[in-house]
């Protein structure tokens, strides 16, 4: 993959992976890559059909990016198995983290999964979950974790994520710092979880930590607020968890993403502009807005505005992007 050279529009598009409503290269579709030069788009249940439309689907959208002169683009899904798997049949259909008896199913899920995916174009599973959650609570993520304990989270999820990657789909670990614990779903309300760094380092980041070690492609914020960690902001925009945790202290050199700025832990609390402004400061490399309207053109709008306006930003921005250049180059053939 030759690097094309980015200015200031390219540098702001790339930090973007959205969603669009349709099933082929459509006119909205278009406008995302060639017009706001997205890096990535994510595709939802509504955006599949018959396998081979879902793979002339992938193709159209990284011909008509090369044809545009960008990158190619990430095209990511959420392929977890069980409650959440955006592939139905005829595509393998798995019954969840919850049910994997060993390392073997792990192995064979993210070997299967990678294969299916790499057929029809697809580069980013948006997984494993590496949530820890813990027995004696009514854990939002229960049907979706590997388990109870940091130990058996992290040994699934480090095979998972090895799988997947060897086989040439970057993992994304979700949800950092871990969500295993709360009781709130962030896709209606913004949730909280009131213990201390310590307490977490011993059960929910052991898993992160992991994958962190097996150079796991991205890490996935969550849209929770950790008040003892940061009393203000939920991770998704948080310097402190974000940057100084994540990336400072735990030695993360991957891609950091949030989870969809759509949902409601953050639309009911924040606006676009604002969330967008916080995650430039927290080095955080890609902003997921999953649904069409308006949100796009802002986050775009926005990042572009701050590079602009800001050296340190642009100086940080260009950093991030060389990241996910980087990744793009590694995994993405075109």
């Amino acid at each position: 993959m030759a690097t094309p050279t980015l200015n200031l529009e390219h540098l702001a598009g790339q930090r973007l992976m959205v969603g669009f409503e349709g099933i082929n290269l459509n006119r909205d579709l278009r406008f995302l890559i060639d017009t706001l030069k997205v890096g990535g788009i994510i595709l939802f249940a509504y955006n599949l059909s018959a396998p081979a439309e879902i793979k002339d689907l992938c193709a159209s959208m990284q011909q008509y990016a090369a044809l545009c002169g960008l990158p190619p683009l990430f095209i990511a899904i959420d392929q977890e198995g069980g409650q959440v798997a955006r592939l139905k049949e005829p595509f393998t259909q798995f019954p969840g983290n919850p049910a994997m008896t060993g390392p073997q199913d792990a192995d064979h899920f993210a070997r299967v999964t990678a294969k299916e995916l790499n057929d029809l174009g697809l580069n980013m599973n948006m997984a494993p979950v590496l949530d820890v959650a813990p027995e004696d609570t009514d854990s939002i993520m229960a049907g979706r974790s590997f388990g109870t304990t940091p130990d058996w989270v992290a040994t699934m999820g480090s095979r998972v994520i090895k799988g997947l990657q060897q086989a040439g789909i970057m993992a994304v670990a979700k949800h950092f710092p871990g969500i295993g614990r709360t009781t709130v779903d962030s896709h209606f309300d913004l949730p909280f979880l009131d213990i201390g760094l310590e307490q977490m380092v011993a059960t929910d980041l052991r898993p992160f930590a992991s994958a962190i070690a097996d150079q796991v492609t991205g890490v996935m914020l969550s849209h929770v607020r950790y008040p003892q960690i940061d009393p203000d902001w939920p991770a998704s925009l948080s310097i402190i968890i974000a940057r100084d945790l994540l990336r400072k202290q735990m030695g993360y050199q991957g891609l950091v993403m949030t989870d969809d700025l759509d949902m409601g832990a953050i639309r009911q609390y924040f606006d676009m502009r604002t969330a967008i402004q916080r995650l430039l400061q927290a080095d955080i490399d890609l902003a997921l807005v999953c649904h069409k309207g308006p949100d796009i053109e802002t986050a775009y709008e926005t990042i572009l505005q701050k590079l602009t306006d800001n050296p340190d930003l642009k100086r940080r921005g260009e950093a991030s992007v060389q990241r996910i250049l980087k990744f793009k180059q590694k995994y993405i053939k075109i």
